[in-house]
Parts: structure tokens; sequence; C-alpha cells
């Protein structure tokens, strides 16, 4: 389990979550708690739970979009779900997640992450990276693994249809 957290230095009321590795009801809650802490610490308007890297995902995965869906709501923020790998994805339209939290997804790169770290230390305003053991989030800019997770996407959505 991992998960890292950033402020977006340009947008301020942007707060990304990095989670990687599986989610289950041991994980979740950890998971859970940094998320709030920094939530109430920065006051993000939206709030993206970036999934890109969850190898597993049981209920307590779909538990932890709701409340921190709950927790956003309550405070007139959204969350939304960012690169939710194929299977992982499926599970929330089943589960009906795409209700509570727009299913986005977006290519960062690594360097566009170490780049908004870089000014946010070099910055007065606060930059909160939270880090687990075996915390490992790389990003793959290759576009024909962009394509081929977008087809998937789209084959995933269809058979739903």
């Amino acid at each position: 389990m991992g998960l890292k957290i950033y402020n977006e230095v340009e947008e301020k009321s942007k707060l990304t979550a990095f989670i990687s590795g599986e989610i289950d009801h041991h994980t979740a809650k950890e998971i859970r708690k940094e998320i709030d802490i920094n939530v109430q610490k920065l006051n993000p308007t939206d709030l993206y739970l970036d999934f890109s890297k969850v190898d597993f995902m049981d209920s307590s995965g779909i538990g932890l979009v709701m409340g921190r869906y709950k927790l956003q709501s309550e405070r007139g923020g959204k969350v939304y779900i960012q690169n939710p790998p194929p299977l992982i994805k499926k599970v929330m339209l089943v589960a009906g997640i795409n209700k509570l939290a727009k299913i986005v997804s977006i290519d960062v790169p690594l360097s566009q992450m170490q780049k908004a770290k870089e000014c946010a230390e070099n910055s007065d305003k606060p930059s909160i990276q939270v880090q687990s053991a075996d915390i490992d989030v790389h990003r793959n800019d290759d576009d024909k693994n962009n394509e081929k997770t977008e087809e998937a996407d789209k084959n995933a959505e269809e058979k739903n249809s």
C-alpha cells in the first residue's frame, strides 16, 4: 500500500492523492486518515483520487470513495476518480460510484509532478507529501500504452451499456 498526496501549486483548490498497491479493509483505514487530514488542512475544492497504480480493490475501496465524497460534499467540494485501471473502473461503475464522483483519465507525467513538488518546496505555500512504505508511483508517457488503456476503457463501457 502506498499513498502520495500533492497540493497543486498552480491550482490551489486541487488536491491529488496517488494511491498504489492494494486497497482492502487493512489499508483503507490509513489511506482515509491521511487523505482526510490533508483535506482538512488544505481545504481543496477538488479532490482527485488517482487509482492508476492500484492492483486490487475490494469493497473497502468503494467505501473509501464514498467517504471522501461525503466529506467533500459537506465542504462544497467535488471528488474525481483519476486513471482507474479497467478492472477497477468496472467495479466502480457496477457499484455506481460514477454517480458520486466523475471518473476521468488524466495523463500527468512524473516530471510535472516533481516540478510541482519542487515549486511548492521553494514557496511559502504549504505542500503536503505523505509517504508510506513501498510507495511506487511512476507515470508512463508512452502514447501506445495510453491508447491501449483508453481503448480498454471504451470497450468496458460498451460492454456495460
